[in-house]
């Protein structure tokens, strides 16, 4: 992606996480591991365009932290980018990472229905390729922040993200490593010419998206000599990892739920990833 076919423009985001004060934090621990995020985390909201369209970021970082540090993208579910998406982004700055929440769809779309939400990402399931251009948007601006080791850069995705990540590391992204949370399986097949990246995908073992997919997977990764961890959570459903599953599963009538054991334990794997990829 060339930055000059970028536009972009920065405003600091007046977000709850960056508050005037000490070393407090804003701790609601209910079990939900997306809800701690200490008040020295800034927030940075920026828009850029892309093939006509207006996309919208928000990069988190320690505004205390000195120098440079791994950068992550983190890309949304299928409802698109939500508060839930950047509250996993100021978790990441309060690891020590640079995180930007990506933005998939463009021109502020999100969807509360599963049908405009199938809608919004259909369009990338058919073409996994569109997905990676878009993501290669993202890493190339997360790139110019001085915080940004742009040597250790890294992708994490949810459901609909997760597919995004998982094939944008097919597609031969420009990054270390990607983890997947109950993400999409399918897509592109893996080339080993292009398949540099490490893989961890966090499923849960009752998912009933997902989970016809998962031998096929498996076998695709293997017979390329990817290097690839598959943690399966049982009792977890899709979308375990998202609090406000639960409700939305039972408002829809989808087979979705949170499940605190396994967002607990899939986000410690993804920290041990994290260490020994960087």
């Amino acid at each position: 992606m060339n930055l000059k076919s970028i536009i972009m423009t920065f405003a600091i985001a007046s977000a709850a996480s960056c508050n005037n004060g000490g070393n407090s934090s804003e701790t609601k621990n209910n079990g939900d591991s997306a809800q701690v995020v200490s008040s020295n985390i800034q927030e940075d909201s920026l828009t850029y365009k892309l093939d006509g369209k207006e996309y919208e970021g928000f990069v988190s970082y320690n505004k205390d932290q000195k120098g440079k540090r791994p950068a992550i993208l983190v890309v949304h579910e299928w409802w698109g980018l939500t508060g839930y998406t950047r509250r996993r982004a100021k978790q990441l700055a309060d690891l020590g990472y640079i995180a930007m929440a990506v933005d998939m769809y463009g021109d502020g779309d999100t969807a509360e229905d599963p049908q405009a939400a199938q809608a919004l990402a259909t369009p990338f399931y058919k073409d996994p390729t569109l997905a990676k251009k878009r993501l290669d948007a993202a890493v190339d601006i997360l790139k110019t922040y001085p915080q940004a080791d742009t040597s250790k850069m890294a992708a994490i995705g949810y459901c609909f993200g997760g597919f995004v990540v998982l094939n944008a590391a097919k597609l031969g992204a420009d990054l270390k490593g990607v983890v997947s949370f109950h993400g999409g399986l399918t897509g592109v097949k893996p080339d080993k010419n292009l398949l540099k990246a490490k893989l961890l995908v966090c499923q849960g073992g009752d998912d009933q998206f997902e989970g016809p997919h998962v031998a096929e997977f498996k076998k695709e990764m293997d017979s390329v000599g990817a290097d690839y961890t598959f943690i399966v959570y049982p009792g977890a459903n899709h979308a375990f990892s998202n609090p406000e599953a639960t409700a939305k599963g039972k408002k829809y009538n989808m087979p979705i739920s949170y499940n605190a054991a396994a967002d607990t334990a899939s986000w410690n794997e993804m920290k041990t990833f994290f260490k020994k990829l960087f």
